[in-house]
């Protein structure tokens, strides 16, 4: 497991996955990732797993520099409120 990438699913969560969404498995899994930052718990599955695609579509060093700042801020944010 890495710092940035889709998150792992549970196996049982990724039996009814669609072809489509079978995809995000092939990246290696993180703890932060594109819909963690931005959308946190407020998105619908389809979303999330569009996110996990612009990730793994997108991907680059810089990608993920923003993802952990963002990570960084969206947690001190939670918890200073």
């Amino acid at each position: 497991m890495g710092l940035v990438g889709p998150r792992s699913p549970i196996p049982a969560a990724v039996e009814p996955y669609q072809a489509w969404q079978r995809r995000r498995l092939s990246v290696k899994p993180g703890l932060t990732c594109i819909w963690q930052v931005l959308a946190r718990n407020k998105v619908a599955f389809e979303e999330w797993m569009k996110l996990d695609l612009e990730y793994i579509d997108n991907w680059s060093l810089l990608l993920d520099l923003k993802l952990l700042f963002k990570t960084v801020r969206a947690v001190l944010y939670t918890f200073g409120h």
